[in-house]
């Protein structure tokens, strides 16, 4: 038997864990820089608590309808652990649970380390969410510097 594939990714950011942590429970923040482009985010849900519920409503930019992703906050552990499970619209089947876990940890006063954990994912899942959080984990490091300056994201 194989183990299944887990996805990882790290990022040096520059902003400190706390407010790399909050992008990823405002709903707001999530739709300028979550899925990587060219698709994008037509309406996120997250209730930022254990149990809560995180929703994201994908256009994959290719005529085709929008993929669902849905979970449940499993840890938050701010600014330090946030942990959910991850259900794709897309996979053979849709039903399959994986788990993302992403960590923060500080770098000096203003920097973070971000790393991003994504198990039990379907293997034929594997490349696409490699490639997605690896480009997702950019598009945050590129609209921090925006936040920081108070410009808009996007």
């Amino acid at each position: 038997m194989t183990a299944d594939p887990v996805v990882r990714v790290r990022r040096r950011l520059p902003a400190p864990p706390p407010e790399v942590f909050d992008e990823w429970l405002d709903p707001d923040a999530l739709m300028d820089w979550m899925c990587p482009r060219p698709s994008h985010c037509v309406a996120v849900h997250v209730d930022p608590r254990v149990g809560g519920r995180v929703r994201f409503d994908v256009d994959d930019a290719d005529g085709k309808p929008l993929t669902i992703i849905t979970g449940q906050i499993l840890t938050l552990e701010r600014p330090n652990l946030l942990r959910f499970t991850w259900s794709h619209s897309g996979w053979v089947d849709p039903t399959a649970t994986s788990i993302v876990a992403v960590t923060f940890e500080p770098v000096g006063d203003a920097e973070t380390l971000m790393s991003i954990e994504h198990t039990l994912l379907p293997a034929e899942a594997f490349d696409d969410h490699d490639h997605g959080w690896a480009v997702t984990a950019d598009q945050l490091a590129a609209l921090l510097p925006r936040r920081s300056e108070g410009l808009p994201g996007k």
